[in-house]
């Protein structure tokens, strides 16, 4: 394998080992559900939002750790309060995390109010709609990340925002697209959802490619690679789960119009 080979494919072994366990992890808890789905994903969101305090902190700036353990301790109160008057707790780890010094202020607060919202999403998203719901979404995250991976780095050619994410190219944007559609058709044909899946999945790995890039937006700004190191061949919980943030959030947007085309009715 040539030396520029290698690079290019330098982070498969880590980056698949670890996919191995993220998914044996994920595949358990949201057999288990209930407070084992819930507990996995407490911890991936009060991770998200430690990762961020750490790119944003200035000197003043509430402690990292804090603004993670808030954010979980939050999104608990939240399950146990319920209704619709206990979601605008969700906006406390972000208002918390902005009173005190903190860079880029704006940015903070957009992305932790939509990690918080990403919880409490795929919390309600389990509970209501059951267990089809949370694989599809996964299924199209993992699914359009993967054939995005490969084409961009097969096919290559010209970037779908070099300014922001000069990793990212069309090729394997679409190739997400196109892989987000079979999803989407292999679902309806299990007798899992309905034909609305066909435009419905590469439209949620469009919100997950968004997501991918707001993440890498504020990497840039911060100056680092990637948002930790907790993850090998993947970096941190946001470089992780930056893309299912986005889709979570245009999926359950979507649950609270029209009647979703997946799960139980």
């Amino acid at each position: 394998m040539s030396g520029v080979s290698a690079r290019r494919w330098g982070d498969l072994k880590a980056r698949a080992l670890s996919a191995l366990v993220m998914l044996a992890v994920g595949a358990l808890a949201l057999w288990l559900g209930g407070w084992a789905f819930a507990a996995l994903v407490l911890l991936v969101c009060g991770t998200m939002l430690w990762e961020l305090g750490q790119m944003t902190a200035l000197p003043g700036s509430l402690p990292a750790l804090a603004l993670g353990a808030l954010g979980a301790a939050v999104l608990l109160a939240v399950m146990q309060i319920g209704g619709a008057l206990a979601t605008g707790l969700l906006l406390v780890p972000a208002l918390a995390g902005v009173v005190a010094p903190r860079r880029d202020r704006a940015v903070f607060l957009a992305y932790a109010l939509l990690v918080m919202l990403t919880g409490y999403g795929l919390i309600t998203l389990r509970a209501g709609h059951g267990v089809a719901v949370i694989l599809w979404l996964l299924a199209v995250v993992i699914v359009s990340d993967v054939m995005g991976y490969f084409a961009g780095r097969l096919i290559g050619g010209p970037k779908f925002w070099p300014k922001v994410s000069p990793k990212k190219t069309w090729s394997g944007t679409v190739a997400g697209w196109l892989g987000a559609v079979v999803v989407g058709l292999g679902f309806m044909l299990a007798g899992q959802g309905g034909a609305a899946l066909l435009w419905l999945s590469p439209l949620v790995a469009f919100a997950g490619q968004l997501g991918d890039i707001a993440e890498s937006a504020i990497k840039r700004r911060a100056g680092a690679k990637d948002s930790s190191q907790l993850i090998p061949g993947h970096g941190g919980a946001m470089d992780r789960f930056d893309a299912l943030a986005g889709a979570v959030v245009l999926v359950v947007a979507l649950a609270h119009l029209v009647p979703l085309p997946v799960g139980m009715p």
